[in-house]
């Protein structure tokens, strides 16, 4: 939603003043716009030569506060067309096991889910070995797409050692979370998280909606409880729609 130079002037003069530098003023401006409602994801911004004609700055200083707009994922820029204002990625912390129901709702968005599968099948080698079992030995098994505002948010493929939640496959997985059932029957008491950037397979491309090509984030998830791996699990979410976020102290 274009603003006209008068209001653009406006809004600029609102920002903070003294020693903040143009460029950082220009980036407030774009930002305040954005959570006041005033821009909404996809809206056009205005353009460079709009605002350095609006504002009276150098392009230099415009196309600066819009690069690092756009590096920070605030802004889209579409080379020959122009910049919009991106949708905001969902986040998850990066050294935290989350229920990503609760991570949803806390953004005040709708969590839904599919079911793509789930049973009983022989555990394979690999499988086996993380979990405790024998080769060939029942594993449980599920798939399930989590779904922000009916948008898929990630595709979670999980194993789980039947000795330790027998009622599994009982469940219904889109009224709660495998996770969440997970922690009440075999409570969480240690988990490791391996993140990798990949492309999904031409069938998980179909799943979550995305472009052949598209990067996806991949966390490999392990679970323990009573010191006993429970769990196992591949969540796979697209790039554009998810982050981790982290932080740490040093002493």
């Amino acid at each position: 939603m274009a603003a006209d130079p008068a209001e653009l002037a406006r809004w600029y003069a609102q920002g903070a003043g003294g020693s903040v530098p143009a460029y950082q003023r220009v980036k407030e401006l774009v930002e305040r716009q954005i959570r006041n409602g005033h821009w909404s994801p996809d809206d056009a911004l205005p353009s460079e030569s709009q605002f350095v004609d609006a504002l009276g700055l150098s392009r230099m200083t415009v196309n600066r506060a819009l690069r690092e707009l756009a590096a920070e994922g605030v802004i889209r820029r579409v080379m020959g067309v122009g910049s919009f204002v991106a949708h905001q990625k969902a986040s998850s912390a990066l050294l935290e096991v989350h229920n990503i129901a609760d991570e949803v709702q806390s953004r005040g968005h709708h969590y839904g889910a599919r079911v793509l599968s789930l049973g009983e099948e022989p555990a394979d080698g690999r499988i086996a070995a993380h979990l405790g079992l024998g080769e060939g030995e029942p594993v449980f098994r599920s798939q399930v797409v989590h779904l922000e505002d009916g948008v898929p948010l990630q595709l979670e493929d999980r194993y789980v050692n039947p000795a330790f939640a027998p009622g599994y496959l009982d469940q219904d997985f889109t009224l709660q979370t495998p996770y969440s059932f997970l922690s009440k029957v075999a409570p969480l008491g240690r988990g490791e998280h391996i993140v990798e950037a990949v492309l999904a397979s031409p069938e998980e491309c179909a799943i979550l909606g995305v472009e052949p090509g598209e990067p996806c984030l991949l966390i490999q998830r392990r679970t323990w409880s009573r010191d006993v791996l429970v769990s196992i699990a591949r969540l796979l979410h697209p790039g554009s729609r998810y982050r981790l976020e982290g932080a740490f102290a040093t002493h």
